[in-house]
C-alpha cells in the first residue's frame, strides 16, 4: 500500500474533542457538556468512514473490528500524546502499518488506530546501519542503502511491509540461517510504552523494554523509530531452482546445503502439479558482484530432478515478489494464512502426514518449506523449537473465490495442524488466523511466559496496546462481514 502524502494526510475529518460518557470522538467541541478537548497534534485524529472502514480490515480479509477514530502522526509526540489519552479515559490503541496482518491482530475495536505510514522518514544510511522511522517499508529503505552499497542482512520475501511491523513480530527469510531474523539484527529503537513514556533502548540501555519488544507483537510499546544492522550489499544474485519428486527428497537436500551453508539463501516450496498433487522445490541463492558462484560445487551432493538457474540483480531478487502479492491485495480475498516452525526431527512425519489430505486448492496461494539454523536467533520473544534447526512450513492461502464456508474449513484445518505441530514440540509465527485463547499463547510462550506476563504489567500495566493478538483476554468484534 502506498504511504500516505501531507495531502491525504489533511484529508480527513478532524477530532476536536472527546466525549467520555460515550466514548465518541467528536469534529466540533460543544460548549456546556463533558466534553474534553483534544490535546495538541502535528498531525491528525480522524473519523471518517474511509479511515474507520480501512482501519478494520487488513491483508486476511478475516477480522473486522472497526475502531472509533484513526491517528494520522505528525511526530512520535503525537504516538505519546495519544497513548497517554488512552491511559487517561480507558482506551485501546493498535499500531497499523502496511496492513498485513491477517486476522485482526493490528485492529482495535471501538479504540484508536495508529497509522505509521505517516511515520516514514529515512533518517540516516551508512554503510552498516540505517536509522528509520516505523512506517519506512523494507522496499524504500532497500533502494536507499543499494545507493550506498548496503543491505539489511535478511530480507522477507516481501518488502512492502513496514520496518515497526516486522520488528514486532520477527522478520524471516532465506537468509535467516546465516544472521537470524530482522530483530536480531536491529540495534536500537525508539518506542512509545504503553504507559506513554517515550524511550530509547538497546541491548545496552534498557535492555528488558528492548527484548520484550523485539518480537513483542505490539503489547509493551509501540516502535516509533529503529536503527537497524546493514552490511555490504551484492551487485548480483544467481538463483538456482531445484525440482524433487517427494517431500523428503526436498529436506533431505535443504539439510545437507544447510549443513555446509553454502547458499545465501535457501528456501523451499510446495507447488502445485497438473494432476492435483505437488511437485517439491529447493529454491537456493547465491551472491556475486564480480565473479560468479561455481555451479558444481553448489549443486554438490543434492541430487535434484530438475535444475534452472538464472541471474539477475541483487535489487531485483529483494524485490521479486512485490508486484504480485499488491495484485493480490487489489482483489481483497480472504487468506487464512498458517506459519509453523517445527522440529526438524519431526517435520518429514509431519509434512508427508499432512500431504495425505492437502490439495493445491487448500493449500491456496503459496506453500513454503524450508529450514533455517536456530543458533542465531537469539531474541527470546520469538518462539522457535529447541533443537539447532527447525524448518517454516507456511501455507499462505488465498481462497478464490470468495467462500466463508471454505474460509472456515481452513482456519478449523489451521487450528488441527497447529495443534499437531505443538504436539511435537513446535510453535508458531503469529501472523496467522488462528483460534488462540489467552491459555494458548502462555502454551506458546512456555517457560518465556511469567517474563512476558512481568513486561506487560510494567510496560503497558493498563492493557491498552494491541488487543487484536489476543494475548491477555478476550478479543471482540466481528470477523466476517456481510
Amino acid at each position: 500500500m502506498a504511504q500516505l502524502d501531507r495531502r491525504t494526510f489533511l484529508a480527513g475529518a478532524a477530532v476536536v474533542a472527546f466525549d467520555p460518557a460515550t466514548s465518541h470522538w467528536l469534529t466540533s467541541f460543544p460548549e456546556n457538556t463533558g466534553a474534553i478537548q483534544i490535546p495538541h497534534l502535528d498531525g491528525e485524529l480522524v473519523t471518517d468512514d474511509a479511515a474507520l472502514t480501512e482501519a478494520a480490515t487488513d491483508y486476511g480479509h478475516l477480522a473486522h473490528r472497526r475502531p472509533r477514530a484513526v491517528l494520522r502522526p505528525g511526530s512520535v509526540y503525537d504516538v505519546v500524546t495519544v497513548v497517554r489519552f488512552a491511559n487517561e479515559h480507558g482506551l485501546t490503541i493498535a499500531v497499523r502499518g502496511q496492513g498485513h496482518s491477517t486476522f485482526g491482530q493490528a485492529q482495535a475495536d471501538c479504540g484508536v488506530v495508529i497509522d505509521s505510514r505517516t511515520l516514514a522518514t529515512i533518517r540516516e544510511v551508512t554503510l552498516d546501519h540505517a536509522v528509520v522511522d516505523a512506517g519506512v517499508q523494507w522496499l524504500d529503505l532497500i533502494r536507499t542503502a543499494l545507493t550506498a552499497g548496503a543491505a539489511p542482512p535478511v530480507s522477507t520475501d516481501y518488502l512492502g511491509l513496514s520496518v515497526g511491523g516486522t520488528l514486532s513480530v520477527g522478520g524471516i527469510g532465506g537468509a535467516s540461517q546465516h544472521f537470524g531474523m530482522l530483530v536480531d539484527n536491529t540495534i536500537e529503537l525508539d518506542v512509545v510504552t504503553g504507559d506513554g513514556r517515550l524511550v530509547t533502548c538497546s541491548a545496552d540501555h534498557e535492555p528488558e523494554l528492548f527484548e520484550a519488544v523485539l518480537g513483542g507483537l505490539g503489547q509493551f510499546a509501540v516502535i516509533v523509530r529503529a536503527a537497524v544492522r546493514l552490511v555490504a550489499a551484492p551487485a548480483m544474485a544467481r538463483i538456482y531452482t531445484l525440482t524433487y519428486p517427494r517431500v523428503t527428497d526436498l529436506t533431505a537436500a535443504q539439510r545437507t546445503a544447510l549443513a555446509d551453508g553454502r547458499f545465501d539463501y535457501l528456501e523451499g516450496q510446495l507447488v502445485p502439479t497438473d494432476d492435483d498433487g505437488f511437485t517439491f522445490v529447493l529454491e537456493g541463492g547465491a551472491w556475486f558482484t564480480t565473479e560468479p558462484p561455481d555451479d558444481d560445487v553448489l549443486l554438490a551432493g543434492l541430487a535434484p530432478s530438475g535444475v534452472d538457474v538464472v541471474d539477475m540483480t541483487y535489487f531485483e531478487w529483494l524485490n521479486r515478489i512485490y508486484e504480485e502479492v499488491e495484485q493480490i491485495e487489489a482483489l481483497r480475498l480472504p487468506g487464512p494464512w498458517l506459519n509453523v516452525f517445527v522440529p526438524d526431527s519431526a517435520t518429514d512425519e509431519l509434512v508427508t502426514e499432512l500431504l495425505t489430505t492437502l490439495t493445491p486448492a487448500d493449500a491456496g496461494g503459496v506453500a513454503l518449506l524450508y529450514p533455517t539454523n536456530r543458533s542465531p536467533i537469539t531474541q527470546p520473544q520469538v518462539r522457535v523449537p529447541d533443537g539447532p534447526v527447525f524448518f517454516l512450513l507456511a501455507l499462505l492461502r488465498a481462497v478464490s473465490p470468495p467462500d466463508d464456508a471454505a474460509v472456515e474449513r481452513l482456519i478449523a484445518d489451521n487450528d488441527a495442524l497447529y495443534a499437531r505441530v505443538r504436539a511435537v514440540g513446535g510453535t508458531h509465527y503469529p501472523v496467522n488466523a488462528l483460534h488462540l485463547s489467552p491459555a494458548d499463547w502462555r502454551a506458546h510462550y512456555g517457560d518465556r511466559w511469567p517474563a512476558v506476563r512481568r513486561a506487560k504489567d510494567r510496560y503497558d500495566p493498563r492493557q491498552v496496546l494491541t488487543p487484536g493478538q489476543g494475548i491477555f483476554g478476550e478479543v471482540g468484534g466481528a470477523l466476517r462481514t456481510p
